[in-house]
């Protein structure tokens, strides 16, 4: 299965034709809104996000992301977030980061007619805890803990699962293990789907790139190339031109009046 992330009706309609599902996701707080992490995101912010997506897809299963602080607290406060994204999104599905601690919330919120995305590995919304954004699963008590966490959340009813910078074959493994398909990114070709931030696939955000990302276009690079050539244009002078301007045609020009007419 092919995901990616869509923050916009233009990236929604441009991705639609070609993808499985899209996956409006919080790093929308990296990528557009310039934070350090997801952690400072908002419920608001996603189904603003969410809403245009939605809108601009016609085929794609459109898949939002719940932000930090939003369904931790207890299943209730999680589905009180979740049913106001739901409804004012009208989004497929919600994706909630977390393991055993959570299988409790999903199969709550599922219970309630909300599909529920997993997510265990990297969860970036816990990067405090992880200490950095570092590969999980190097260690034996880390990848029996991942293992645990991605068997609990397809126990509890998610339909899916994303699996995040894990080691490979412990990826591999549980795509194996659970019964519903897994969706990965920095994981592993063996996973049932791959997900990427389409920033990071079009060479828009640049800041840095990871080591699973393979970039298919340069675009932060045209973009930039592109404003300095029209920066260049103003102050020469060269832009606009007369063509860019809307001179009057003889179709537009003023015809006579009625009255004008009469006083001949």
């Amino acid at each position: 299965m092919v995901w990616l992330t869509a923050y916009s009706a233009p990236t929604a309609r441009a991705m639609d034709p070609y993808v499985d599902a899209i996956l409006v996701g919080d790093s929308l707080g990296m990528t557009l809104y310039g934070m350090d992490s997801t952690l400072g995101v908002t419920l608001d912010m996603m189904i603003a996000h969410g809403r245009a997506v939605v809108r601009s897809s016609a085929r794609a299963c459109v898949i939002v992301d719940m932000p930090f602080g939003s369904y931790q607290a207890s299943p209730q406060d999680a589905y009180r977030s979740a049913a106001r994204v739901m409804a004012e999104t009208g989004c497929a599905g919600l994706k909630l980061e977390g393991g055993i601690e959570m299988a409790e919330t999903v199969r709550f919120l599922i219970a309630r007619g909300i599909p529920v995305v997993g997510h265990v590995g990297l969860t970036p919304q816990s990067v405090n805890r992880f200490g950095g954004y570092r590969a999980q699963g190097r260690t034996a008590d880390e990848a029996k803990k991942i293992m645990a966490d991605a068997k609990a959340i397809a126990d509890a009813g998610a339909f899916a699962i994303v699996v995040e910078k894990t080691i490979e074959p412990l990826a591999r493994a549980i795509t194996k293990a659970v019964p519903v398909p897994t969706i990965g990114i920095g994981a592993s070709p063996a996973c049932d789907g791959q997900v990427l931030v389409l920033d990071d696939v079009l060479g828009i955000f640049d800041a840095f790139k990871p080591k699973f990302v393979k970039r298919y276009a340069e675009i932060g690079r045209d973009m930039r190339k592109a404003i300095g050539a029209y920066a260049a244009d103003v102050r020469a002078g060269r832009f606009p031109a007369l063509e860019h301007c809307f001179t009057e045609s003889t179709a537009e020009k003023k015809k006579p009046s009625a009255k004008s007419k009469q006083k001949r």
